[in-house]
């Protein structure tokens, strides 16, 4: 692999300094962490970057870690890390479900979850999962730490709410009792990018969180879905309504790798998919996570 453009390289032993490299290069820096986005646009010259700061050094962002009902996540938590980790498996197993769709084992060994919505492209897997369970973002900066909701985040196709001074340090989740869904249209089972993407949460008392993927500029939360859902029993009707909904909430591309009257109809057939299993996974039952629907 040939690198077009020269760079400094950086490898900081804690935020802090990480912070304070990216506030005395301001514009100028990109951070490391999975690399497999980065090295990517490095290779075709779609970045070009005087500085490149690695956080791989840093201690603690590799960390998985309960605290009551709040799952904690590093920075440098990576997708084979939520698929083996027996706290994910056992307080949020949608996150595996997620992971395990996500390119191959190489690439999840390397991309992080962070890193994943810190790309912030339209199919990014981890961001209707994360919008789902409500997320907070939490980076650390020249000015100190701050909190970033997770439907705030999005700003913009590969834009976010995060600063070029400031760097993820983790992510924090609610995870009280739930059932979950993650469904992803790819071109064949393997190693793809989602060709649409829905991510659905149930809680207790017929509450649902709705996101969808790759069928718009960002990812995002459907509250109308969610309001048609919200407080009913869910039944074929209600479910009916819901999927009728999704053409006016969408607004998916027609490209080489599928037509935008192809994306929202499957996308309805995920809606439809998805809200049963997840209502019947929070009830105990419903197809195993990691069971594909489509």
């Amino acid at each position: 692999m040939v690198i077009a453009k020269e760079f400094e390289y950086r490898r900081p032993a804690s935020l802090e300094e990480a912070t304070q490299i990216l506030a005395d290069h301001p514009g100028s820096a990109r951070v490391l962490a999975g690399g497999t986005d980065l090295v990517a646009w490095l290779r075709d010259d779609a970045v070009a970057p005087d500085l490149v700061v690695d956080i791989k050094a840093i201690p603690d962002l590799h960390d998985i870690t309960m605290d009551g009902d709040t799952l904690r996540l590093g920075s440098l938590v990576t997708f084979s890390d939520l698929i083996n980790s027996p706290i994910v498996t056992e307080h949020a197993p949608l996150f595996a479900e997620m992971a395990e769709t996500v390119a191959s084992t190489g690439i999840r060994n390397r991309a992080t979850l962070v890193g994943n919505i810190c790309s912030a492209v339209p199919s990014c897997d981890a961001g209707p999962v994360l919008l789902g369970y409500d997320a907070t973002v939490h980076v650390i900066g020249p000015a100190g730490a701050r909190s970033i909701d997770i439907n705030d985040w999005f700003t913009g196709l590969r834009e976010t709410a995060c600063t070029e001074a400031e760097i993820v340090s983790h992510l924090t989740i609610a995870v009280p009792r739930h059932g979950g869904v993650y469904v992803k249209l790819m071109r064949y089972a393997g190693e793809d990018l989602a060709q649409a993407a829905v991510g659905i949460v149930a809680y207790p008392g017929d509450e649902y969180r709705v996101a969808f993927g790759a069928v718009a500029p960002t990812p995002f939360r459907s509250e109308r879905i969610e309001a048609v859902l919200n407080g009913k029993p869910l039944d074929d009707a209600l479910i009916a309504d819901a999927v009728a909904m999704v053409a006016d909430e969408i607004s998916p591309i027609t490209d080489m790798r599928a037509t935008a009257t192809y994306r929202t109809r499957m996308t309805e057939v995920m809606l439809e998919r998805g809200l049963p299993a997840a209502r019947s996974r929070l009830d105990g039952d419903g197809p195993a996570y990691g069971t594909r629907l489509i």
